[in-house]
C-alpha cells in the first residue's frame, strides 16, 4: 500500500490522542456536579468560537483558530490539566508541556508534526489575532461554567473576585466585547455575594 508508513504514523497519533478524553478538568459542565474532560473542553471551544467570531477584536482566519482549539490541551495528555488559579503553578507554557508536544506531535510525520508545534506555539505565544482570540474563548469557557454551578471551582476554592479579574481579563485582547460580557457576569456574582472580594485596606 502506498504511503502506509505515513498511513501507520497518522493512526498512532489517532490512538495516542485518545487519552484526552481521560483528562478531567477542575471545572464541572454547566449545571451539573459532573467534571468535565479535555475533549469535552475542547470541542465545546471550537464551537464557542464559530458561534462568537463576530465579535473578536480582529478579523480571524477561523479555520486556524479550531486548529489551535483542537490541539491547544493535547500537551495535557502528558503533563495533566493546570487549575487556573493554582497557587504553585503557572498556568502557562511550562518545560513540561513543552516535551509533551514534542512527543505527542512528533507521532506524526514531520511535515504534519511541524504544522501542529507551530500551531500549538502561536496559540501558546498569544502574539496574533487568532491566538488571542482562541485565547479569549479558552478563558470564557470556565466563567460560564463557574457562574452556572453557583461559584463552582472559584467558590470551592475560595478564590476571590480580584484574582478571576486577574486571571480572566486578557480576554479583552482578543475580544472587547466578550471580556465586557465576562467582566459584568463576574460583578454580578460578586455582588450576589457568591464570590468574595477582599477587603481593601485603608
Amino acid at each position: 500500500m502506498e504511503n502506509l508508513d505515513t498511513l501507520l504514523q497518522q493512526m498512532a497519533f489517532i490512538h495516542e490522542v485518545d487519552k484526552l478524553k481521560y483528562i478531567t478538568r477542575k471545572t464541572r459542565l454547566f449545571n451539573s456536579d459532573r467534571h468535565e474532560n479535555d475533549a469535552e473542553h475542547s470541542w465545546h471551544l471550537m464551537v464557542m468560537a464559530l458561534v462568537l467570531a463576530q465579535h473578536a477584536n480582529e478579523p480571524v482566519d477561523i479555520l486556524k483558530v479550531l486548529k489551535m482549539l483542537l490541539i491547544h490541551d493535547l500537551v495535557e495528555i502528558d503533563a495533566g490539566d493546570t487549575f487556573l488559579f493554582d497557587t504553585v503553578l503557572n498556568h502557562t507554557n511550562t518545560e513540561t508541556e513543552r516535551k509533551a508536544a514534542e512527543r505527542i506531535f512528533r507521532l506524526l510525520p514531520e511535515a504534519q508534526a511541524g504544522e501542529f508545534i507551530d500551531v500549538w506555539e502561536e496559540f501558546e505565544a498569544g502574539q496574533t489575532p487568532e491566538a488571542r482570540y482562541a485565547q479569549a474563548v479558552d478563558r470564557l469557557e470556565p466563567i460560564l461554567q463557574n457562574i452556572s454551578n453557583g461559584g463552582g471551582t472559584w467558590k470551592e476554592h475560595s478564590i476571590p473576585y480580584e484574582k478571576v479579574i486577574q486571571k480572566t481579563q486578557h480576554i479583552q485582547n482578543g475580544s472587547a466585547a466578550l471580556w465586557d460580557f465576562a467582566k459584568a457576569l463576574i460583578d454580578r456574582t460578586a455582588e450576589a455575594g457568591i464570590l468574595r472580594k477582599e477587603p481593601t485596606e485603608m
